[in-house]
């Protein structure tokens, strides 16, 4: 479903240049669950702009359902990859409700059935009909990453992207939003991509998880292999050194 070949993705030019990611390939099948983990600033999060079109690649290339997925996108490929940021307080706009949040991706989509598809999108985040015109500061965190959620989920993607989903949150609500996002991906099938610098999230989601060092990935790992400690890279193996014994659950 998602197949990155030899990607780099650089900014500025020439003595200003950052190669921010550098060859990068792998694919995640249709309804596997992918983790990219690794240090802030490692170029994890720019490859998750990169597949949902927010940057252009310098080189390399991205194909998403079997087809190349470049600059200029269709309507179809920007629905069938859907994401969500980190910062609930920053990716939803402030002077809209939370029925114009959800209204507008269908507007942009073409795709009818507004009174119908808003109440399920919140139900199934667990959100009421008291919440639907509230406004952003009107919700607690955890709420606010619910509409973000639903959101993404209201056109019907195929492909979910988590920037650090759970990383603004507080450490209660942290695990709700895990659930809910796991609930969601089983119910719908979904491919999910995640990023996170936190091992023991990554290994609550993921099957797989591929660990980035200064803009290149280092090493592959099952779930399994990570929870026994069997790293072979050096740098893989300081990440789980630092942390602690509990936080990479063992089932």
């Amino acid at each position: 479903m998602i197949e990155l070949e030899s990607l780099s993705i650089s900014f500025g030019r020439g003595a200003n240049r950052i190669d921010a990611v550098r060859g990068v390939s792998f694919a995640v099948a249709a309804g596997e669950s992918f983790g990219l983990v690794g240090e802030s600033g490692c170029g994890k999060s720019t490859i998750l702009r990169a597949i949902a079109g927010l940057y252009r690649p310098s080189g390399g290339s991205i194909r998403l359902d079997g087809k190349p997925a470049g600059a200029a996108r269709t309507k179809a490929q920007r629905r069938l990859a859907q994401m969500v940021f980190q910062d609930p307080y920053g990716s939803l706009n402030p002077t809209h409700t939370v029925d114009r949040i959800l209204a507008e991706p269908l507007a942009i989509q073409g795709l009818g059935e507004v009174e119908s598809r808003i109440p399920r999108a919140l139900a199934e985040v667990g959100l009421g009909g008291e919440h639907r015109f509230r406004f952003p500061h009107q919700l607690s965190g955890g709420q606010r990453q619910r509409v973000a959620i639903a959101r993404a989920l209201i056109v019907e993607p195929r492909i979910l992207l988590l920037d650090e989903p759970t990383s603004a949150l507080d450490l209660s609500v942290q695990a709700e939003i895990l659930n809910l996002l796991s609930r969601i991906r089983d119910s719908h099938g979904l491919t999910v991509l995640m990023v996170s610098h936190d091992l023991a999230v990554i290994a609550h989601m993921c099957s797989r998880i591929a660990v980035m060092f200064r803009g290149e990935i280092v090493e592959t790992l099952a779930v399994e292999q990570l929870r026994r400690r069997a790293a072979g890279h050096a740098y893989t193996r300081s990440l789980l050194a630092s942390s602690f014994e509990t936080a990479i659950p063992a089932g």
